[in-house]
């Protein structure tokens, strides 16, 4: 630039808006990851502030960047007492963060630009589906017949909105009776039924009243309400969509539908017998309810281990069978596109079709009449490897850190991969070194392996040519 050279502020915006622009369209993947890691940065500030704790003090960098990417991930674990550090204006940041980061930032910025403008370009449209569908993410071409079609962008996010805000209400509505039974007042319920309500459906897991469960863990309706919550958010906002407009007619199901709630009734009923069959014993957990109790709290820890994320009893004093069950559930998790995190049930639904189909000898992997294609089965495959490495990894890590027991560090850093946020006690007492590192995995977690891969990849050339055939012996 010349001296005389007037600088133009608007041309530079200009710049900046077009590359912003470029990288929203060539890779929502990367996109998604700037989105979030901002959230992130703009939550640590707002914990950090005096006004944000209780005692008026400046919560440590450490803490208050744990908690915000525990809340932007949904995640719900923490290295403070959610209850006593924050100050209402503490638990309000996080109250919005976990709803900002449930519906996912991108679904949540072209839901703002659709109420702006009233419509849904196609850059949005890319957008948005780059955040309901993963596997769109890498910005090539993807089979309309997978998931929500492009055109029906729009109406899928409407349902996220109206979802939210009926489900939650909805709950924290039905909430309402059972914290006034416990001895609390109407404000105190006022308060708390929505918080509640948002920790559930988001499948964080975040208590904000001193005691968190204790006052409710014999108050099944309360609970059970709690487990329909996190059910509704860890299915999916797709699944929703779907059931919202065809919940009569399961014929005309696709088959992400169904392979979704099929997978997911099968884990929770699993998963419920088998702490059943290794706690029942132990008087730390179990061993001293009866039976109606023991069956109904082993469905709600199947459930919460899934995703949820709440616990009644104390995680630290499960048998270790019972850690490896747990961490089994929780590295599953949800449905995709979901509050829930984990590699998703689909992708463990596939990946065990593809073992049947293989065992069968048949040269294909079907399902519900239909056939699942092979780029689905890689992607399968590269998720649970992506998620695998990247817990090893975290969990030698801390490990080495800490020196606590492999079981206690390998249960939280997959409660906190898959975003569920039960916790044996290690993560409440993690130096910030190791607190760090399993920031970092949470955030993995929740922005994908698939998105992550994607991202890494986005600027592969497309192979032109392919090389001779060789077999390889595995197995």
């Amino acid at each position: 630039m010349s001296p005389g050279t007037p600088f133009v502020p608007r041309a530079a915006w200009a710049r900046f808006g077009e590359a912003l622009r470029d990288l929203t369209t060539s890779s929502p993947s990367r996109f998604a990851i700037l989105v979030f890691a901002s959230l992130v940065l703009i939550f640590t500030g707002l914990l950090s502030l005096p006004i944000a704790s209780a005692d008026r003090s400046v919560t440590p960098l450490s803490d208050a960047l744990f908690t915000a990417m525990s809340t932007i991930c949904v995640t719900g674990l923490t290295t403070v007492d959610m209850a006593t550090h924050w100050s209402p204006f503490g638990h309000a940041v996080v109250f919005v963060g976990v709803n900002i980061g449930g519906m996912g930032a991108l679904t949540l910025a072209s839901l703002l630009g659709l109420i702006v403008s009233r419509k849904l370009g196609l850059r949005a449209k890319l957008i948005a589906a780059g955040d309901t569908n993963p596997l769109r993410s890498h910005g090539g071409p993807v089979h309309e017949s997978q998931t929500v079609r492009l055109g029906e962008v729009g109406q899928l996010l409407r349902t996220v909105a109206l979802s939210t805000v009926i489900i939650e209400g909805a709950v924290a509505v039905l909430l309402v009776p059972s914290i006034l039974m416990a001895g609390y007042d109407w404000p105190d319920a006022l308060w708390m039924a929505p918080q509640y309500a948002a920790m559930s459906f988001t499948n964080t897991g975040f208590t904000l009243n001193v005691g968190g469960l204790e006052p409710f863990q014999h108050d099944y309706f309360f609970l059970s309400v709690i487990m329909l919550s996190v059910f509704l958010g860890s299915i999916g906002f797709p699944v929703i969509y779907v059931l919202s407009k065809q919940l009569f007619t399961p014929r005309r199901w696709n088959l992400h539908v169904k392979l979704t709630l099929v997978t997911t009734a099968v884990l929770f009923f699993a998963g419920a017998v088998a702490f059943v069959a290794l706690e029942y014993l132990n008087p730390g957990t179990l061993g001293h309810r009866d039976a109606w109790d023991t069956t109904f709290q082993s469905l709600f820890l199947s459930a919460m281990t899934r995703s949820g994320g709440f616990s009644v009893v104390d995680i630290s004093e499960l048998h270790g069978s019972s850690m490896v069950v747990g961490s089994m559930l929780m590295f599953v998790g949800g449905g995709s596109a979901s509050t829930a995190g984990g590699i998703k049930v689909t992708t463990l639904a596939v990946l065990a079709l593809g073992v049947w189909s293989e065992a069968k000898g048949r040269t294909s992997v079907e399902a519900f009449g239909r056939r699942i294609p092979s780029d689905v089965q890689r992607v399968a495959v590269a998720v649970v490897a992506w998620g695998a490495t990247i817990v090893a990894l975290a969990t030698i890590v801390i490990a080495q850190i800490t020196q606590a027991p492999i079981a206690m560090v390998l249960f939280d850093v997959i409660s906190g991969f898959a975003t569920v946020g039960l916790s044996t006690g290690l993560t409440a007492e993690l130096p910030d070194s190791a607190a760090y590192v399993l920031a970092v995995t949470i955030f993995m977690g929740r922005v994908g392996t698939v998105t992550l891969a994607a991202a890494v990849a986005a600027t592969s050339s497309r192979q032109l040519y392919s090389l001779p055939v060789e077999r390889p012996i595995v197995g």
